[in-house]
């Protein structure tokens, strides 16, 4: 009956030990990936950098890093050169409006957030190489995120264009997408947002549209992932058809055209009107078009709807006829064209052809309008055209030689035949946009361009780089719709590097993204001051064996960073065309209360707690058992 007698320090105390260990491995550096070819296959394992908040981490963090952490652990006892590192994403919006909110200067917050993030993560007992920890926010760092920018504009792949932007009339500022609510609300504030043109920067990411779609079938992404960049690249055949405007005040009639996609060539003949989005008319306003003043009210009234709210399937259309017509170009019919709010800018060239008899968008508009009706596509027996509009195929009619033709099988057909009269062209349209890469806010990179009233847009030289980011006092939107940087008459006025005239810098800053979007070749060498990284540690880290992040990324910087790399590429600069071989995504750690983590909910759960209580051992096992890795869940402790 002897009972085995515990010592008190006998007992499991895992702040004493994992402190201990952690700060022997840290010390022999264990985790310390070989750049030396010869030292094993390398594997390299990449997780999504964090914006050190200053929330701090919770266990939502935990459950990526950690899943992947005991992978890189296997892969090591394997043989394998691991590289798993670890840095932070500290440029941007987040980052500003957090300083704002809490009266100190970003790059104050940016550091005290980094310091407590690395606390936390180093006690979590983690196999990152901190030898490669890097800062976006950090010159050494961006002066290379600012060379990339350089090398698109050489290559004529940065340029700048009147564009939609978001702007918030109560703070009179201009707001990033990702600063809009759904319902078009400007977050912060929560009023509603309007849509104004402005000269913007822009990455022409629709160049590689095509590379982008077709290389998915050189990687290894989970099906949702690749099928997700599938739809938002959005690629569609079709065609580009020409239309002559007739009417225009103080124009000659057909000087100037308007072009609109379709995929239903074979519909031309019932093309009853021309539907141009609001955004098209303001451009058209802009550049001299003497609108009527209805026309003007309705422009100004649909752009401050989101593109959510305009294309609800439910919304009773509305338009205005701009007094313009256009000329068919298979029957010379003069058509009026209308500025109407379901046709959004983001959709081919921002005006479509209306044919009412086969689209139902077109037909709800022809009905509330009055406007013709003009059956092409033969429909069903039982069909009523006058009741509903027919969308399916079947023999051509009403179109003159294309009479008895058969569809879809005869749009190919229609398109060479329009092809060979000049009245359209074969045409790929894409959903994906440009990249508007301005933002008119302090807290990120400066674009590094000067203009010059001599010599226009003048790239700053490399030597001169980085353009560093001035400190300032009072960094809150400027209320003007420019960045607070044009506020900084020491910063911005400097002299031409072609001509030595006066010129001015450029204000605006780049987005969340820049520097997000090449981050991983950084870490292969850190500290390197003339490459962005040597090219022979490129080729042997190069691609990245697996990036696990968040679903929510797909389409942002997933696709953005797959775009920034297969460019640079294309310039000789890395290795191979695809940043990464396989790419996981995981589900979502919700609160206790089956809600996302939020403090405004009282739900978040800090892993400094858990540590505390069990130590981090007990957590990373918890977070890899709590369920499926792919599937949200949520968090219980019971």
């Amino acid at each position: 009956n002897n009972k085995m007698k515990t010592n008190k320090s006998d007992k499991y105390n895992p702040s004493e030990i994992e402190t201990k260990w952690q700060k022997k491995w840290e010390e022999e550096g264990i985790y310390h990936a070989s750049n030396h070819p010869a030292k094993g296959k390398k594997f390299y394992t990449l997780i999504e950098f964090p914006y050190p908040s200053g929330a701090g981490l919770h266990v939502g963090h935990v459950r990526s890093w950690a899943a992947m952490d005991a992978f890189s652990r296997r892969k090591r006892m394997q043989g394998f050169n691991v590289l798993y590192p670890m840095c932070w994403d500290a440029f941007g919006l987040p980052a500003e409006s957090y300083a704002i909110k809490m009266k100190i200067h970003p790059s104050v917050a940016v550091q005290k957030n980094i310091s407590n993030f690395k606390r936390q993560i180093k006690s979590l007992g983690l196999s990152f190489d901190w030898t490669r920890e890097i800062d976006t926010t950090d010159p050494k760092y961006y002066k290379w995120t600012q060379w990339i920018f350089l090398k698109f504009f050489e290559k004529n792949l940065a340029f700048q264009a009147d564009v939609p932007v978001n702007w918030c009339p109560i703070c009179k500022t201009n707001l990033a997408d990702e600063e809009v609510l759904p319902d078009g609300k400007h977050e912060r504030c929560g009023t509603p947002t309007e849509k104004r043109l402005q000269k913007q920067w822009l990455l022409k990411i629709t160049a590689y549209a095509n590379s982008l779609l077709e290389d998915l079938k050189l990687v290894d992404y989970s099906e949702r992932i690749a099928v997700q960049q599938i739809n938002w690249i959005g690629k569609s055949e079709g065609a580009l058809i020409k239309f002559a405007l007739v009417g225009i005040e103080g124009q000659p009639d057909k000087k100037h055209f308007v072009e609109a996609f379709t995929t239903r060539a074979d519909t031309l003949f019932g093309a009853t009107f021309i539907v141009i989005s609001p955004e098209l008319a303001q451009k058209w306003i802009s550049i001299g078009w003497k609108a009527p003043e209805k026309v003007k009210e309705y422009i100004k009234k649909s752009l401050r709807l989101s593109d959510v709210d305009r294309n609800k399937e439910d919304k009773e259309k509305t338009g205005e006829f701009t007094g313009i017509y256009a000329i068919n170009p298979v029957n010379n019919e003069k058509i009026p064209v209308w500025v109407a709010d379901y046709v959004l800018s983001g959709y081919g060239t921002g005006a479509i052809m209306a044919v009412p008899a086969h689209d139902q968008r077109d037909f709800e508009f022809a009905k509330k309008f009055k406007l013709p009706i003009r059956e092409v596509i033969k429909s069903l027996s039982n069909w009523d055209i006058k009741k509903k509009a027919y969308v399916g195929e079947g023999e051509i009619i009403n179109s003159g030689e294309w009479n008895g033709w058969e569809t879809p099988k005869s749009i190919g057909k229609i398109i060479d035949f329009l092809s060979k009269k000049g009245l359209g062209e074969k045409k790929a349209n894409f959903h994906l946009r440009d990249w508007i890469f301005s933002r008119q806010h302090y807290w990120g990179e400066p674009i590094p361009i000067i203009h010059c009233k001599e010599c226009g847009v003048v790239p700053v030289a490399e030597k001169d780089l980085p353009v560093e980011l001035p400190y300032l006092e009072k960094y809150e939107p400027s209320g003007t719709g420019e960045s607070p940087l044009a506020k900084v008459a020491s910063w911005v006025n400097v002299n031409c590097p072609k001509c030595g005239g006066k010129a001015r810098r450029e204000t605006d800053t780049m987005p969340n993204w820049a520097g997000s979007n090449w981050y991983f070749l950084r870490y292969l060498d850190p500290h390197n001051d003339s490459k962005i990284a040597d090219p022979k540690l490129m080729k042997y880290w190069m691609p990245i064996d697996l990036y696990q992040g968040g679903f929510e990324h797909t389409t942002l910087h997933l696709l953005y960073s797959r775009f920034v790399y297969k460019f640079l590429y294309d310039i000789g600069v890395v290795p191979s065309p695809e940043p990464y071989v396989k790419r996981r995504s995981h589900g979502i750690v919700l609160g206790p209360d089956g809600r996302k983590m939020s403090k405004s909910f009282g739900n978040v759960i800090n892993p400094d707690d858990i540590v505390g209580k069990f130590g981090a051992d007990t957590l990373r096992i918890y977070e890899m058992f709590m369920g499926p890795f792919s599937e949200t869940i949520a968090w219980s402790e019971e």
